[in-house]
């Protein structure tokens, strides 16, 4: 992984887009604000090496959709349970993305500088106070949002016993069995559950 020094120039009318995006979320109760952090500026990769590019960017490109996201980079922490378990987490209402929502996985913005696989860890422990047995990166994907997503998998203690964030009002643990899954997952999130187990 390497950064590039000079951050990224959005062209003005994206970056007007980003600047309204902004403060939408902060009508609606969101204690969002702008800074800077990761976009994917370049990758490459083989079965066994991911080498990323990446540039300082506005936060506020991933509210952005299509080009504006200009492949921000976010960081999804997938979580399964030592016994095949997945935990899922109803996003709170004044979230960006899937706010009111179920998903799987801790997630974030990459910030300048950091390494994203630091990212993956550093977002479950922020998210809910869990420290994982064993964590890969599984995934890099492209959002039709525009986003750039990095997916990594970690495995907690059958035990672990996570704690919900402010982004988060309700935990569960769904059944490892995918198709047992309840109403609330998302075709989106078994999808991605079913490539992460294929995977692992």
């Amino acid at each position: 992984m390497t950064w590039l020094e000079r951050p990224y120039e959005p062209p003005l009318d994206v970056a007007r887009r980003a600047d309204a995006a902004v403060e939408a979320l902060r009508a609606r109760g969101s204690p969002a604000h702008d800074g800077m952090a990761a976009r994917l500026a370049s990758w490459r990769g083989t079965p066994e090496r991911l080498a990323l590019e990446l540039q300082p960017s506005r936060w506020a490109l991933r509210l952005v959709e299509g080009d504006g996201a200009a492949h921000s980079l976010t960081a999804l922490c997938v979580v399964r349970s030592e016994d095949g378990r997945w935990l899922a987490g109803r996003r709170a209402s004044w979230l960006a993305s899937w706010p009111g929502r179920w998903a799987l996985g801790a997630g974030g913005a990459v910030e300048v500088g950091e390494n994203p696989a630091v990212t993956l860890a550093r977002e479950l422990e922020e998210e809910w106070q869990l420290e994982p047995v064993s964590l890969s990166v599984e995934a890099l994907v492209s959002l039709p949002t525009g986003l750039a997503m990095l997916v990594g998998l970690a495995t907690v203690a059958r035990d672990a016993e996570p704690v919900p964030d402010h982004e988060h009002d309700e935990l569960a643990w769904w059944p490892a069995d995918v198709d047992a899954w309840p109403a609330e997952g998302d075709e989106r999130l078994r999808t991605l559950a079913r490539a992460v187990a294929a995977r692992s």
